[in-house]
């Protein structure tokens, strides 16, 4: 695997985002929704006009993971008044996105370890998301990076209503397996 590369996502890219953004929810979830929900999904979640507002908030961040100068994937993180439930002394990961074709090669843990290395940045305590309860590759993932469950909400697309687990980590731990 070549080198995997992480920029930082500013509006000038929201075009770049927008492809990506459509291109790996589509490939992950086209296949257990209806055509109607993704479309009306897609079109609303990754507008030019959502992107730019979430793109401007203090508390969000974006980076894409480039390999050979290609966006192949990408990472959202929400801090304070940003995030989809409010915890404190937390960082949320929002997204972390990967094209099929780069699944298994170390991207999505890449982007995973920014996500850590600013929620340690910030000061954070926990770090947590929410991924939806049939996502069986990402609740992996995220088991395997020493995610619990602790709750679940529900999650909309198109008329669907879903129910994602919602996961966090702590901190502390993690500095633990560093220190030993």
């Amino acid at each position: 695997m070549k080198q995997i590369i992480i920029e930082r996502v500013t509006t000038n890219d929201i075009q770049k985002l927008q492809e990506i953004g459509k291109s790996t929810f589509f490939e992950t979830f086209a296949h257990v929704n209806t055509a109607e929900n993704m479309m009306d999904y897609l079109k609303d979640s990754f507008s030019e006009e959502k992107l730019k507002t979430e793109l401007n908030n203090q508390n969000a961040q974006f980076y894409f993971a480039l390999v050979d100068g290609n966006v192949v994937a990408y990472l959202k993180i929400n801090f304070g008044e940003a995030q989809n439930e409010k915890i404190d002394d937390a960082i949320e990961i929002e997204r972390i996105y990967v094209l099929q074709a780069f699944h298994g090669k170390k991207v999505a843990q890449t982007l995973y370890q920014k996500a850590i290395d600013i929620a340690y940045e910030q000061g954070a305590k926990w770090v947590w998301l929410g991924v939806w309860e049939e996502n069986y590759r990402a609740l992996r993932f995220y088991e395997k990076n020493g995610f619990k469950t602790f709750g679940k909400h529900a999650f909309r697309l198109g008329n669907d209503e879903q129910t994602d687990l919602l996961m966090k980590k702590e901190l502390a731990d993690t500095i633990k397996l560093k220190a030993s």
